[in-house]
């Protein structure tokens, strides 16, 4: 064979790699259906509505993944969009991470699987944190990026398309700003007009998050982060886990293998791997060392952080705006991605290189070690974590309420009022109630949570007060309490406990277990100010521009290029 099919094949191997183990991992979840479990909550069609883009009263958690869904599943199937949202961003950063490291065929595949198969990848699918993912599949790019400013002057385009995908959610966002600042922003006297265009990136991608959060700056405070913390892991100590990037808060989706001795062999594994490849790490040439390692110090510190002071960490939470960012404070593992994944990958290399010295064969295998043993060492992740990310179709029923029902102006409330549900077509798992999604208004749904028997207050202020309306004692009371909330409709699951109380309703639309009425009376409206309009607009602005314009740019370089190349034609080769 020539070496030119070997060097494409090189070139392309870690790509293919990253693919194969993102399509094991996922399994059955790429199946017909939607996956529902926890926070992951897809629906056939999500309506574009206010809440979705910061208008809401709740902390806009979900700006701006809601409204770029809600826009996009015009356009590509919802089912579909799913499968691509939990695929693309594992293959992103395996195939990232390849890029990033370079080095020999074993380093890349290595990196590859260690950035796809472990357990903050796992544990984040478990739980439905797909816009964490979203930002994690963008990490390595974002270095890239900044790694090419520091060394011509010029931000990428691809860097206005990647930030804005990067910071789908709040935490995401914050993440991926902090790796583009690290990774491009330059010393003083060689500042430019780059770094202000890395500037003016960071704060376009993640401007409709940041203004819905300033807008609710006098209620952005959470509780109980101490519950969210840093946890351990089996025998596994949480500090020790975290560096194994686990420790994820919900016991429940916690592979079975990190709470045996098989934990503590990964992670013996890892720090054996990064031991021999560190001598070689330091001497990279291409100044990321420094860096890398700083956003893995950051990343790490706080998510120990949350361990470590638990009280003033949930004073801050509780006090400061802002301050919730650090709940669940293992989402900021993902900044340690490019060491957790480069450094191992390093010594694999190293061994591979002494091995080959004496045998060829031997390095080989070594090298096929370093790709295939993290399977071995998380194997309960395979297939859809072990089939539980199974897909699950709606109920008939609530296709024909959503055709049946019109809806006016006024919020939607769903009843029994309680933030998770765990629905028999489901096959029992726990998921955030989709009912909220699936129907089209703003609603207004429980966010208090109880979490290993202790409370967590919501983040919406109109939360205690329907409670405390759905606690009076006569229909007629209940039902002017609701309306004065901004209630209008009701949507109540009949089958499930406990019965909500009655309230003065006319039906809106029924059929099984699924039933809409409309309160008697009009909901007092709610309307943003002149001012949140001006900021929202203006940050909605700023993403689209960051997003299209980026793509617009790099398109059209590319563009460029190919017919330099068509100029120019094949190199020529004497001799």
């Amino acid at each position: 064979m020539s070496s030119r099919p070997i060097r494409l094949l090189g070139d392309h191997l870690p790509l293919v790699w990253a693919t194969l183990l993102a399509l094991l991992l996922l399994g059955p979840a790429l199946g017909p259906g939607y996956v529902l479990g926890y926070d992951l909550v897809w629906v056939p069609h999500l309506s574009l509505r206010g809440d979705f883009l910061g208008f809401g009263t709740a902390l806009p958690r979900a700006v701006p993944s809601d409204a770029v869904v809600a826009v996009l599943d015009n356009v590509v199937p919802a089912a579909l969009l799913e499968k691509l949202a939990l695929l693309t961003p594992l293959v992103g950063a395996g195939a990232g991470m390849a890029r990033l490291v370079g080095g020999s065929l074993a380093v890349r595949l290595t990196a590859v699987t260690l950035a796809v198969w472990n357990p903050f990848v796992v544990e984040r699918l478990g739980i439905g944190h797909w816009t964490v993912l979203a930002g994690y599949g963008v990490l390595p790019w974002l270095v890239l990026a900044g790694r090419r400013l520091r060394r011509t002057g010029t931000l990428p385009a691809a860097a206005w398309v990647l930030m804005p995908l990067g910071a789908l959610s709040a935490s995401a966002g914050l993440v991926s700003a902090l790796t583009l600042l690290v990774s491009g922003w330059r010393p003083g006297a060689r500042r430019g007009r780059g770094d202000l265009a890395l500037l003016a990136c960071v704060v376009a991608g993640n401007a409709p998050w940041l203004v819905a959060g300033l807008l609710h700056a006098g209620t952005a405070t959470g509780s109980a982060t101490a519950v969210f913390a840093l946890h351990p892991e089996g025998s596994l100590p949480a500090p020790l886990a975290a560096l194994g990037m686990g420790g994820i808060w919900n016991s429940d989706v916690v592979p079975g293998s990190r709470q045996t001795f098989v934990a503590w062999l990964a992670l013996l594994l890892l720090l054996g791997l990064a031991a021999v490849g560190f001598r070689t790490w330091r001497r990279r040439p291409d100044g990321d060392v420094l860096r890398l390692g700083v956003l893995w110090a950051i990343g790490f510190a706080l998510a120990c952080l949350t361990w470590l002071l638990p009280g003033p960490t949930d004073w801050l939470a509780a006090h400061v705006a802002g301050g919730g960012l650090l709940r669940d404070g293992t989402r900021s593992l993902g900044l340690c991605l490019p060491v957790y994944a480069g450094l191992p990958a390093v010594g694999v290399g190293v061994l591979a290189d002494r091995a080959g010295e004496a045998d060829l064969g031997l390095r080989r295998a070594v090298a096929a070690a370093g790709a295939l043993l993290p399977l071995l060492l998380l194997y309960d992740a395979a297939w859809g974590l072990v089939d539980t990310l199974r897909p699950a179709d709606y109920p008939v029923a609530w296709a024909e309420v959503r055709a049946q029902a019109r809806f006016g102006h006024g919020d939607l409330l769903v009843l029994p009022f309680s933030a998770y549900r765990a629905p028999t077509w489901n096959s029992g798992r726990t998921v955030l109630d989709p009912l909220a999604r699936y129907l089209p208004p703003d609603a207004l749904t429980a966010d208090t949570l109880v979490v290993d028997g202790r409370t967590v207050p919501g983040e919406d202020p109109r939360g205690p007060r329907v409670e405390s309306a759905l606690r009076l004692a006569t229909a007629p009371a209940r039902t002017r309490a609701l309306l004065a909330l901004g209630v209008q409709y009701v949507a109540t699951e009949t089958d499930l406990r406990p019965r909500p109380p009655s309230l003065a309703t006319e039906p809106v639309a029924s059929s099984g277990a699924l039933v809409v009425e409309r309160l008697d009376g009009t909901a007092v409206a709610r309307s943003p100010t002149l001012l949140a309009r001006l900021a929202t607009g203006a940050a909605w602005t700023a993403y689209l521009l960051s997003l299209l314009g980026g793509l617009a740019v790099a398109g059209i370089g590319r563009v460029r290029g190919a017919r330099r190349g068509m100029r120019t034609g094949p190199p020529t080769h004497v001799g």
